[in-house]
């Protein structure tokens, strides 16, 4: 049940307008977008693009507006009495109060059990490994000939046939004829792919046939083609409807082509891209070969210039020894005299550097008078110094001081008394006098 919306209030008198706009915003506002099925009647396309007509059923009809910018996506021609399908949303046209389908996708009736056919068989196949990359195959790039699957009436044959003349002639087709549509296509389709495997008379393997509905491509969307697909030995180019057009044979073939004439171009080489490159190579081939040419004479000439007859180069030789022995001979004479004047100049210098051994006798003996008197002299002082010394030694010995009378006590630990208070009544003290010692026991003490 439609409810008004708590937040807008509606007076107790409103226009047509607010009303139809009211009746419009509960409308939008409370029904989704959904799928209607119906029987189209009355379609209309005007010159702006929108389209108009009217879903029906046994019991019911409603009106519906496809807008141009989702009518031009259409890839049929939408016709009177066609079940269809649309996904749209329930709305409602002001001007008329005129309840209506604001219609976004539309699709022939079916379409929708096609697809979730094509989902499931996809589903299943993906999951069994048949689209894998790893399982593709590489396309020759230079095959011998090319094998076409398809109807030989259908015009993808013809345009094959016209691209596989223009880009390579010399290129062998073998054509496996085939329905491309219609009850049981799909496993004729299978079973020429077969065939081909097992004759292998081609290196590369077409299936194709031209655009067309969903119905009309399903038997490129059967189990037993995609199988028949998989297993064959032969690279498989599927060359199925237009760019937009893809179905299960895609997904499984070692390559897809957008169209039949793409798949000709994918299986064949371009034969005159072939030749501008053969023509290419061949330029460079050539001139490698005159460069080489070329640099070969240039060594031959030089080579030539270096080659001398055997006589020639032993006068060359003799006339270079001949230097070489005047060159020799100059040397060790100029040798030889540099050693003469250098033994003269060293003669000179040793003569020069002699030395007066008499001077030197006469210096010696000076030099030993003046050692011996200062010899003397030096021993005469430190005998001096040493008396003084003794005097002065003498002077402090303690034993001079025990000959003016004095006397040295020692405690009974060997150390020199000085303070009485260190002795006590009864100790043991030694006694040392210029002459002598004497033991001795304290009587008493004075601190």
């Amino acid at each position: 049940m439609l409810e008004i919306p708590p937040s807008r209030t509606v007076p107790q008198v409103i226009t047509v307008s607010e009303l139809n706009r009211l009746a419009k915003d509960l409308l939008e506002q409370n029904l989704p977008l959904m799928w209607v099925a119906g029987e189209m009647s009355n379609f209309r396309r005007y010159d702006s693009g929108h389209c108009y007509f009217t879903i029906k059923d046994e019991q019911a009809q409603v009106d519906c507006v496809m807008f141009r910018h989702k009518a031009q996506h259409l890839d049929w021609l939408p016709e009177d009495g066609t079940q269809v399908e649309v996904r749209a949303c329930p709305s409602l046209y002001e001007a008329r109060g005129r309840f209506q389908l604001n219609v976004e996708v539309m699709r022939r009736s079916g379409r929708g059990a096609l697809y979730e056919a094509f989902e499931k068989l996809k589903a299943k196949l993906a999951q069994e490994g048949l689209f894998d990359p790893a399982h593709k195959r590489p396309l020759p790039r230079f095959p011998r000939s090319i094998g076409v699957i398809t109807s030989p009436q259908a015009a993808a044959l013809r345009d094959v046939l016209t691209t596989l003349r223009r880009r390579m002639p010399a290129l062998g087709v073998i054509v496996y004829p085939t329905p491309v549509q219609g009850e049981g296509a799909g496993a004729k389709i299978a079973q020429a792919v077969v065939l081909a495997s097992v004759r292998a008379e081609c290196d590369v393997l077409i299936v194709c046939r031209g655009g067309g509905s969903i119905e009309d491509l399903w038997a490129y969307n059967e189990e037993v083609l995609a199988r028949a697909i998989h297993g064959c030995v032969i690279p498989v180019i599927a060359g199925v409807g237009h760019e937009t057009d893809v179905t299960i044979a895609d997904f499984v073939a070692d390559a897809r082509a957008p169209t039949p004439t793409a798949a000709a171009e994918l299986a064949s080489p371009d034969g005159a891209k072939l030749e501008r490159e053969l023509e290419h190579w061949r330029r460079q081939l050539a001139r490698q070969f005159w460069r080489g040419l070329e640099d070969r004479m240039q060594r031959l000439d030089y080579l030539a210039r270096r080659l001398v007859h055997p006589g020639e180069r032993i006068r060359i030789r003799r006339i270079e020894l001949g230097h070489l022995a005047s060159r020799l001979r100059g040397g060790w004479q100029r040798a030889s005299q540099e050693r003469v004047w250098g033994t003269r100049e060293l003669a000179q210098r040793f003569t020069t550097a002699r030395p007066d051994v008499a001077a030197f006798l006469e210096d010696v003996a000076a030099a030993a008078g003046r050692l011996r008197d200062a010899a003397r002299r030096r021993m005469e002082a430190a005998a001096e110094a040493l008396a003084r010394a003794d005097a002065q030694l003498r002077h402090l010995s303690p034993h001079q001081v025990l000959g003016r009378g004095y006397s040295i006590t020692t405690g009974a630990d060997g150390k020199i008394v000085r303070d009485a208070a260190r002795l006590a009544v009864r100790d043991d003290v030694t006694i040392t006098f210029a002459r002598g010692s004497a033991q001795a026991e304290v009587k008493s003490r004075k601190a």
